[in-house]
C-alpha cells in the first residue's frame, strides 16, 4: 500500500506554526480501526468537509473554495486510506499544502478555517513524555510500533528501512538457515546493523522517543551489541510481536517504560519545587507568561487533561508556543502528577 499520510514529528509540525498565508484549514476527526465502525468514518469526514466549505464561502470565491477542497474530496473517496485509520485523524491544508496525520488516540472533532493552523492537539501529543516506540525484530520481518500507556499502534516504516533480511542484504545474503550458526550469524549481524542505522536515522532521531526491542531472546544480545542507537533502552521484550496481541505488546512495553517515565516526571517536579523555593519558578499563568516573553522559561509542565479541549488560541496554548519559540521545552504531565492545582508549572533559567 502507498502511504497516504505523514509522520507526525516535531520537525514536521514546526512548519505549521509560521509562514503559511491564510486560509488555513484544520480538520480533526475521531476514527476507528476496525470494521464495521470504520465504515462511518468517511461519511463523517465528508460532513466536516462541508463545514469547511460553508466557512470558506463566507470569505472566498467559489472557484478558490473548490480548489482548496479538492484534496479533501479525493481523500474522502480513497477506500484504501479509510481501511487503515487509527483512533484519530488530523488534516492541515492551505494553498499548496495538504498534510494528513493518523493519531493513535481520539481527538475532539473540529473543522476550522482561520488565519493560522490549529495545531494544539498535535503539539500536545508530541509533548507527552510517556510515548515510546517498539521495534519488532525477526529475520523474517521488521515492524515498528508507537504508543503510550493507553494505546499502541503499528506505524509505517520509512521507505528506506528494509522490512526483511532479504531486502536488506540482497545478493550478499548467504542463504544459510538459522540452524547453520556461522552463516546465519554473519547475515544477522549485517541485517541488524542495517536495521539499526535506518531506524535511528528515520525514526528515533526525528521522534526522540525511547526504543524498546521486541524479539526472540536469541536476537537480543547481538542487536544490542551492534546497535549505535542512543534511544534504545536496555530492557527488552523477549517475545516476537507476531505472537502477541497489540494490547499484550502494549502492556509489556509499558512495564519497560513506566519506571523511566516516572523517574523523569519525579525529576521534573522536584526541579520545579526547588526552583519555586528560590523564586525561579511559578504556577501562576501571568507570571509564567511574563517569564516566557523574556525567554526565561526552561521547562513548562502542563496538565494532560487539556489535551483535546477544543479551545482555539487560548492563553495556555499561546504560552506553550511562546516557550518553545524561545528555546524552552513543554512537557505534558498527568493531572495527578502535576505540582499545584493551576494546570501549569514553569521552571526558569534565571
Amino acid at each position: 500500500m502507498t502511504q497516504k499520510w505523514d509522520l507526525l514529528t516535531i520537525e514536521s509540525l514546526a512548519g505549521f506554526a509560521v509562514g503559511q498565508q491564510g486560509p488555513c484549514l484544520s480538520l480533526y476527526q475521531q476514527t476507528h480501526r476496525l470494521h464495521p465502525e470504520n465504515q462511518q468514518d468517511p461519511i463523517r469526514f465528508c460532513d466536516l468537509v462541508k463545514e469547511l466549505e460553508v466557512s470558506l464561502k463566507q470569505k472566498y470565491p467559489s472557484g478558490e473554495t473548490s480548489v482548496l477542497l479538492e484534496p479533501f474530496e479525493a481523500l474522502a473517496q480513497d477506500r484504501e486510506f479509510w481501511n487503515h485509520t487509527l483512533d484519530g485523524l488530523a488534516v492541515l491544508s492551505g494553498r499548496g499544502l495538504f498534510r494528513v496525520f493518523r493519531l493513535p488516540r481520539p481527538v475532539v472533532e473540529l473543522a476550522l478555517v482561520t488565519d493560522s493552523f490549529h495545531i494544539k492537539p498535535l503539539r500536545r501529543f508530541l509533548q507527552s513524555v510517556e510515548r515510546y516506540q517498539v521495534l519488532g525484530l525477526s529475520l523474517g520481518k521488521i515492524r515498528l510500533f508507537e504508543g503510550d500507556r493507553n494505546a499502541l499502534a503499528e506505524i509505517d516504516l520509512a521507505p528506506s528501512v528494509p522490512h526483511t533480511i532479504t531486502e536488506a542484504l540482497g545478493d550478499e545474503l548467504t542463504h544459510q538457515t538459522i540452524a547453520s550458526y556461522g552463516g546465519e550469524k554473519d547475515d544477522a549481524d549485517r541485517f541488524f546493523r542495517a536495521i539499526d542505522r535506518a531506524v535511528l536515522e528515520h525514526h528515533s532521531k526525528p521522534s526522540g522517543l525511547p526504543l524498546i526491542l521486541a524479539a526472540l531472546p536469541e536476537h537480543h544480545h547481538l542487536f544490542h551489541q551492534v546497535s549505535h542507537n542512543p534511544f534504545l533502552v536496555a530492557a527488552a521484550i523477549a517475545t516476537n510481536p507476531d505472537d502477541m496481541t497489540i494490547d499484550e505488546l502494549r502492556q509489556h512495553a509499558w512495564e519497560v517504560v513506566a519506571p523511566k517515565y516516572q523517574a523523569r516526571i519525579d525529576t521534573l517536579v522536584a526541579q520545579f519545587e526547588e526552583a519555586r523555593s528560590k523564586d525561579l519558578g511559578s504556577d501562576d499563568l501571568s507570571q509564567a507568561a511574563a517569564a516566557a516573553a523574556d525567554g526565561r522559561v526552561e521547562t513548562l509542565l502542563i496538565e494532560a487533561a487539556d489535551l483535546n479541549q477544543p479551545l482555539i488560541d487560548d492563553s495556555l496554548d499561546d504560552l506553550c508556543e511562546l516557550v518553545e519559540q524561545k528555546g524552552g521545552r513543554v512537557v505534558v504531565v498527568l493531572a495527578d502528577q502535576m505540582p499545584g492545582r493551576t494546570g501549569l508549572a514553569a521552571t526558569y533559567r534565571y
